[in-house]
C-alpha cells in the first residue's frame, strides 16, 4: 500500500486533529493516527475513545487500506522536514511504514489499522446547521465558565440549547455563569445537549478561519459535528442540566456603567496585589467614581485605582473573585460594560452596552465573595 502526499499539507491535517489525543492512553492504538486510503484520499483519524476526529486530504495513489501510524514520531519528523513530497511504503503483513524523503528513508512500526476504534453512527438523530462563526463565538464566550468538579460533570461541559426562535448556550461553574443567546441560529424544533469542554476546545481550533455552515447531528448519547471535510463525533455528557434562569437576579436596581478597557487595566493592576487565595477585588462605588482595590495582608501589598463610571442607585461596596471578573470581562467585544447589582451578597451581572451584533445577547453571572472589612 503506497502513497505520496505533500509533508507541510499533511502536518496541517495532523495538527488540526491531534489535539484529541490524551498524552497517557491505556490502548496503545490510541496514540495513533488511523490512516485510511481510497484511490485518490486519505482519510485521517483521531480518537480518544470519547471524541473521533476525521478529515481528509487528496494524495497520488491508487492503493486501499488502511494502517495506524505512532503520532508522535510521525508529528516530530514531519515538523523537523522541509515542504516536499513524501513516499509512504506500507507493509499491511508487518504494520510497517516506510517514509521516502528526497534525502533519507525512514521505518517506522505502526499498528493494525483495523484494530482501530471505529466511529459511532447515529441513530434517530436531530439535525441543525449553523454558521461557523456564530458556533465558535459561543465556544469561545462560554468554555471559559465551565467547571472542573467530577461530582457535578453536567457543569464541566456547555449546554447547548436549540428552539424555534434562538439557540441559547450556557457555562456555569457555581460561582460564575455566562448564558450567550443568537437570535439569529434557530433550530426545527427544541432540543438541548450538554456538549464536553474537551471535544468543545479542538472544535474551537478546527473553526478558526473557517467560513462555512456546520451540520450538527445528535441523539442522547452522541452529537457529529460536520463542516468541509472535517467531522467530530463525541459522547455526551448525561444528566440534568441545572436551572441556570432560577439563579440570575431579575431586580437589579443598582446600574454601573463603565469603559470596558478602562476597567479591564485597572483590574489587570490592582489584582496583582490581591491575596494570592482569595483574589479577593472590592468595587466601591460613590456618585460617578468607581475605586477599586485589593490588599494581602499577609505582605502588606495593596492597590488602589480610581475610575470615572456612570452610575445610578445607591452607594455600595462588593467584593469579587478577580480572576472572575479578568476571564469575564476579557471575552466581551463592546467599549463599555454595565455591572448590575443588587446587594454585597448578591450575584453581580455584567452586560455589554453596545453589541456590535443585534442578533447577539450576552449576560455573564458572577457571584460575590465576602469582604474582610
Amino acid at each position: 500500500m503506497n502513497f505520496v502526499v505533500s509533508a507541510s499539507s499533511l502536518l496541517k491535517h495532523l495538527k488540526s486533529i491531534g489535539g484529541v489525543l490524551n498524552a497517557n492512553n491505556t490502548i496503545p492504538i490510541l496514540d495513533c493516527f488511523l490512516f485510511e486510503i481510497t484511490k485518490s484520499e486519505l482519510l485521517l483519524s483521531a480518537s480518544d475513545m470519547e471524541t473521533t476526529i476525521t478529515t481528509s486530504m487528496k494524495i497520488e495513489s491508487n492503493d486501499v487500506g488502511s494502517i495506524a501510524v505512532p503520532a508522535k514520531t510521525l508529528m516530530d519528523s514531519l515538523a523537523n522536514l522541509p515542504e516536499q513530497p513524501i513516499s509512504f511504503i506500507v507493509d499491511k503483513l508487518k504494520h510497517s511504514i516506510k517514509l521516502k524523503t528526497e534525502t533519507g528513508d525512514y521505518n517506522i512500526s505502526g499498528q493494525n489499522g483495523d484494530e482501530y476504534p471505529k466511529m459511532p453512527k447515529l441513530d434517530s438523530q436531530n439535525s441543525i446547521v449553523i454558521k461557523s462563526d456564530v458556533l465558535a463565538n459561543a465556544i469561545n464566550k462560554t468554555i471559559f465558565a465551565t467547571g472542573n468538579d467530577d461530582l457535578r460533570p453536567v457543569m464541566s461541559g456547555v449546554f447547548c440549547e436549540f428552539g424555534e426562535d434562538r439557540s441559547r448556550f450556557v457555562a456555569t461553574d457555581a460561582h460564575k455563569l455566562v448564558r450567550y443567546t443568537r437570535n439569529d441560529a434557530k433550530a426545527g424544533n427544541n432540543s438541548s445537549f450538554i456538549m464536553p469542554k474537551k471535544p468543545l476546545n479542538v472544535l474551537k481550533g478546527l473553526l478558526a478561519g473557517i467560513d462555512d455552515a456546520v451540520k450538527i447531528d445528535f441523539n442522547k448519547t452522541n452529537a457529529l459535528y460536520s463542516f468541509g471535510n472535517v467531522h467530530l463525533i463525541c459522547r455526551l455528557i448525561d444528566g440534568k442540566y441545572p436551572n441556570y434562569e432560577a439563579v440570575i437576579p431579575k431586580q437589579n436596581p443598582n446600574k454601573l456603567t463603565v469603559d470596558r478597557s478602562a476597567f479591564l487595566g485597572a483590574l489587570k493592576r490592582v489584582s496583582v496585589f490581591s491575596n494570592k487565595a482569595t483574589h479577593q477585588i472590592r468595587l466601591k462605588v460613590t456618585g460617578s467614581q468607581l475605586r477599586m482595590s485589593a490588599e494581602d495582608l499577609d505582605f502588606a501589598n495593596e492597590g488602589h485605582e480610581l475610575l470615572t463610571c456612570t452610575y445610578v442607585g445607591e452607594d455600595m461596596e462588593i467584593g469579587f473573585n478577580s480572576r472572575f471578573l479578568l476571564e469575564m470581562v476579557a471575552n466581551l467585544d463592546c467599549e463599555e460594560i454595565i455591572i448590575e447589582m443588587s446587594a454585597p451578597n448578591r450575584a453581580g451581572i455584567i452586560l455589554p452596552n453596545n453589541t456590535s451584533n443585534p442578533a447577539e445577547d450576552v449576560l455573564m453571572l458572577v457571584m460575590p465573595v465576602m469582604l474582610n472589612n
